[in-house]
């Protein structure tokens, strides 16, 4: 990416999509019209929000949230990693790649009118490193410097040697006003939003329950070409529900007008209702090309019952996703095997001679399985219990020290064998509960813990569980992030997203090699390494992916007729169509 020359966009390895005079995304309207409002679900998974700050560790912070604040520049959803300057005109990164250098459009302005410049560029990335929450501190590490050498400029230089991805790094950091940072804390939980100079503002909310977005009709970079055709809404409104039954009943009632279906069984049997058959309802299956990430059954390595990898295993053969899949998911998922899922970032096979040449110096870290075949979770016979699977599960019990007394399993001091699965929805049940028979039939005190979404946040944070579900996503470019999800350094920090508390030497240093990578091949060689070390750890029992979004919507809205590959695309590409909506309250 290094060039030594100014460019409209950054990418990992320098390659472009978008020459300098482009007009707008290719996977946007650039006639859809604005107007409406859209009500829906965030995301996040979260039941409630008791805060507007995203940004730091405290609070479990509303959805939307990041439609209020412009960066330097934004993604473009159809590559794998490039930016496009958005308050940045252009970009300049130094020849060695130690220094970026922006220069700042002198339109760009805040909500209340007042000019964005380079001291608020500055300020606001000390304040995320200084009291951000523990993923940019991590992110931000080797950013030594902010400098502004004019009101227009912007100057960031970098320290160490594993640079690459730095750039994009400070390029997406949201911004904020200088002037507000010094007379508030940020550190603070609060229920006032920071001034941003995003394309929303807050129009109204009520802790926990919903949060509705108005769009800016003083925008500033509102005609750009990275906005050309994108947030189309005049007003976005999330609504929060304690559940999914209940989500999925106010979408039937038409409170909702658009949900992202999570539930297999719902979606397979649960949508059978007059509105969809006439086409009312639309059920929608949105290609989702990037990678599925990595979702299981994330097992707590901070808790001494887990501590020989032998447990760790049999846990992962006690789990019968054939089963599952026939009998709770209509069979409409693939097993997930790799951090990397659904990515050519993803180990198949034996290792490359060039994956085995950086695997080889950690062969005293690294368990056997991370130098032959990749680690692939078995494949039972469908029963739910299966007995061959189940016995080789016993067998690796006993050979990391458990022994029965009784009904369970105790360790050399008599203490018993106790696994508790925490959750936050009771959707997970029917998932957890065959789960936690196995688990039982071997001898293993496992139950399930349901609590309430803020309190779960709470414990996720401060790693105070046994196994809980977990998904991570990565970028088809992974850097720095990955020290946040894998690195050692973030197995202790509190609210990171390390939450198994992986800490191997060979999987930090691995981790280096993807993020200093010069080329997209070396890269996928690095990444497909550290897969093969990460799956060998066995610190999950991998669930299932499907590469796509399941969405279900009334059908009152217009879309464009190229999805953006890497991105759902609904909040900042669809509009409401003003004639759909009035044939709709019609046939209803």
């Amino acid at each position: 990416m290094a060039t030594g020359a100014e460019r409209h966009g950054l990418s990992a390895f320098g390659d472009l999509k978008y020459p300098a005079d482009f007009k707008h995304f290719d996977y946007v309207n650039p006639k859809a019209p604005k107007g409406g409002r859209i009500v829906t679900v965030g995301t996040s998974g979260l039941t409630s929000f008791d805060s507007l700050n995203p940004f730091i560790l405290k609070g479990d912070a509303a959805d939307g949230l990041e439609m209020l604040y412009d960066s330097l520049m934004v993604r473009a959803h159809d590559e794998p990693d490039a930016v496009y300057g958005l308050v940045a005109k252009r970009a300049d990164v130094s020849a060695d790649g130690r220094t970026v250098v922006f220069r700042l459009r002198k339109a760009a302005r805040f909500s209340d009118g007042t000019p964005v410049r380079a001291e608020d560029i500055c300020a606001s990335f000390r304040t995320l490193k200084e009291k951000g929450h523990p993923r940019y501190r991590l992110a931000l590490k080797d950013v030594a410097a902010c400098e502004a050498p004019d009101a227009l400029t912007v100057r960031y230089r970098f320290s160490g040697g594993l640079v690459r991805d730095l750039p994009r790094t400070v390029a997406t950091l949201p911004i904020f006003k200088a002037e507000e940072l010094k007379q508030r804390d940020f550190a603070r939980s609060t229920l006032k939003p920071f001034i941003g100079s995003g394309p929303y503002r807050v129009a109204a909310f009520k802790a926990g329950s919903f949060i509705t977005y108005a769009r800016r009709q003083d925008y500033w970079a509102k005609d750009l070409p990275v906005n050309v055709g994108r947030w189309n809404f005049d007003e976005i409104k999330f609504l929060y529900f304690r559940d999914r039954t209940a989500e999925l009943e106010a979408l039937k009632a038409g409170t909702l007008d658009l949900r992202e279906e999570f539930t297999s069984r719902d979606w397979a049997t649960a949508y059978d209702i007059p509105a969809v058959r006439k086409g009312l309802l639309i059920k929608g299956v949105l290609p989702d090309q990037r990678p599925s990430g990595a979702q299981g059954f994330f097992i707590n390595l901070r808790r001494p019952q887990f501590a020989d990898i032998r447990t760790r295993k049999a846990l992962l053969y006690a789990y019968d996703f054939e089963w599952a899949n026939k009998n709770l998911f209509y069979g409409l998922y693939k097993r997930t095997e790799s951090v990397f899922e659904n990515s050519p970032l993803k180990a198949k096979g034996k290792p490359s001679p060039e994956e085995k040449a950086l695997l080889m110096p950690w062969r005293k870290v690294l368990p056997p399985e991370a130098f032959g075949e990749a680690v692939r979770p078995p494949v039972s016979d469908g029963s739910g219990q299966d007995r061959r699977l189940l016995r080789m599960a016993h067998r690796l019990l006993r050979e990391a020290g458990w022994r029965r007394r009784g009904e369970w399993l105790v360790d050399k001091t008599g203490k018993p064998f106790e696994i508790e699965f925490l959750m936050y929805s009771p959707a997970f049940e029917r998932v957890i509960a065959p789960y936690v028979r196995n688990l039982r039939l071997l001898g293993i005190k496992a139950r399930m813990r349901l609590v309430e979404s803020a309190q779960y946040q709470r414990r996720l944070k401060d790693f105070d569980f046994d196994i809980t579900t977990q998904r991570y996503v990565l970028s088809l470019t992974p850097g720095v992030e990955l020290r946040a999800l894998f690195g050692s350094r973030a197995a202790d920090l509190p609210g990171s997203y390390n939450i198994a508390g992986i800490a191997n030497p060979a999987v930090d240093a691995l981790i280096e090699k993807v993020i200093a990578a010069k080329g997209r091949q070396e890269m996928i060689t690095a990444a497909r390494a550290l897969d093969r070390a990460l799956r060998s750890l066995h610190f999950w029992v991998p669930h299932w992916y499907k590469a796509s979004h399941t969405v279900a919507w009334w059908d009152k809205f217009g879309r464009p007729p190229v999805k953006p590959k890497y991105a759902r695309g609904i909040l900042d590409t669809w509009w409401f169509d003003q004639e759909r909506a009035k044939r709709l309250e019609e046939m209803r």
